[in-house]
């Protein structure tokens, strides 16, 4: 457990920022009366994502590794924090679905079928929380395996000249 403890404690700050995320969202009124925006300022969270793991993997470098990580060893550790987020998803969503924002999708579906975005049925299966389980579960599986790759490629110890 100890070689994965960072991975695991840097999963559920994650999960944690990404909830506050929500909260925050619904608070600007982004699931509700400027729902008109959220598609755009939701996208937003991709900093704090990358921060995160940013943070994760400095944090595995300097107090797992002493300073000196590979790119193998930083992705393994950014998979693991993938793994961890990804577990998480579909906890975060029912909480986000259930507490956080309830009316969300009955908004976000009177809005997609008033604006002929979609139809009733259409924006009823794709705007439930079983549809956004599975989009959060494979999303935050995807994202985390490129972000993993890409912050690992910058923090990568480089290589000694002799």
């Amino acid at each position: 457990m100890n070689k994965i403890g960072i991975e695991i404690k840097w999963g559920v700050i994650f999960t944690i920022v990404a909830l506050l995320w929500m909260v925050f969202e619904k608070s600007m009124g982004w699931h509700d009366l400027l729902i008109a925006k959220h598609a755009i300022y939701t996208n937003f969270f991709g900093i704090l994502a990358v921060l995160i793991f940013v943070l994760a993997l400095r944090d595995k470098k300097a107090n797992f590794y002493n300073g000196i990580m590979t790119w193998r060893q930083g992705f393994v550790a950014g998979l693991i924090v993938t793994i961890v987020v990804t577990v998480l998803s579909p906890l975060s969503q029912f909480i986000t679905s259930t507490y956080i924002s309830p009316d969300y999708f009955n908004n976000v579906i009177a809005y997609s079928v008033e604006k002929g975005m979609m139809k009733q049925d259409q924006a009823e299966a794709y705007f439930n929380l079983k549809s956004y389980i599975i989009q959060a579960t494979f999303g935050a599986l995807v994202m985390g395996v490129v972000t993993s790759a890409a912050v690992a490629w910058f923090l990568k110890s480089k290589k000694e000249v002799r």
